[in-house]
């Protein structure tokens, strides 16, 4: 293509692009977006960064963060995956209704979720009375309650984002298979689970990032006793009102977590707007 074939393309698209009130208010909602970022890294201490290495209330609340949200993605990864091949290929009778409450956590108020957590769970309620009775083993207030909170919340990612990957998954590599003799169980293990790799690792990311920044359910139903339950989101809270610089810190070690996530998901999420790009510029070329 010659460059005045390009400058015409060029103002073709300008032409057809938003109005400039449009750019105004994207350029604001950026700014609302980034603006708080870019506050948090010019707070922080940096000269004080050894501290979360060096602090042992740190140390041990990361220990707990990692720990329960790790366990909390193997729990999600164990049960979701078979709910999310479930809801996406086993026809039933109130199955919207199903797939709504599963989602329901991703919407609902932290603090209601920690409620609802302890009406279930906790030593009067429906589960968490009976089996106070019978084995005096309570829930609440406990490491245990932390990981029961980080499941609750990030179950239903994992769920949502893994049934979408079964529902794009191409049927005529499982009907060929059916055909040449392989089982359910087959069709699962070799076609389906490798099918889903890309879509599970994403679905896995968004669930243990949503697990290790829990903080309403845990607080309501798990409490924050140092030691026990008070995982790093909470410490921030805390730090917060005793030494904001170290809260400052802490929050910017959490929002280098959250790029590292963002970061690993940057295929799947960025991979739309790259091949309309690369599309674009393969048809100016052209």
């Amino acid at each position: 293509m010659s460059r005045r074939d390009r400058e015409g393309a060029g103002r073709r698209d300008a032409g057809l692009g938003p109005p400039r009130g449009v750019a105004v208010l994207a350029a604001l909602a950026v700014v609302l977006i980034v603006l708080p970022l870019v506050g948090l890294v010019l707070r922080a201490p940096w000269s004080r960064l050894a501290d979360l290495a060096l602090d042992p209330a740190i140390r041990t609340a990361l220990r707990l963060s990692l720990t329960a949200s790790l366990v909390a993605l193997g729990l999600s990864v164990l049960l979701g995956v078979p709910l999310a091949v479930v809801l996406a290929r086993v026809p039933f009778r109130g199955r919207r209704i199903v797939r709504a409450l599963v989602l329901l956590p991703m919407v609902l108020p932290p603090v209601v979720g920690g409620v609802a957590l302890l009406a279930a769970y906790g030593r009067r309620g429906v589960v968490g009375g009976p089996l106070a009775a019978l084995t005096g083993v309570t829930i609440p207030f406990s490491t245990a309650a932390v990981v029961l909170a980080a499941t609750f919340v990030a179950l239903p990612f994992l769920v949502v984002t893994v049934e979408g990957g079964v529902r794009q998954l191409d049927r005529g590599l499982e009907e060929a298979a059916a055909t040449l003799g392989a089982s359910r169980w087959t069709l699962l293990r070799r076609v389906v689970l490798p099918g889903l790799a890309p879509t599970l690792a994403a679905g896995a990311a968004l669930a243990w990032a949503r697990a290790l920044g829990e903080f309403g359910a845990t607080i309501t139903f798990a409490g924050n006793l140092p030691g026990a339950t008070r995982t790093l989101p909470l410490l921030v809270a805390v730090e917060l009102e005793r030494d904001p610089e170290l809260a400052f810190l802490l929050s910017l070690a959490m929002l280098g977590i959250s790029v590292a996530v963002l970061a690993l998901l940057r295929d799947r999420w960025l991979g739309g707007w790259r091949g309309g790009d690369a599309d674009r510029g393969a048809g100016g070329d052209a």
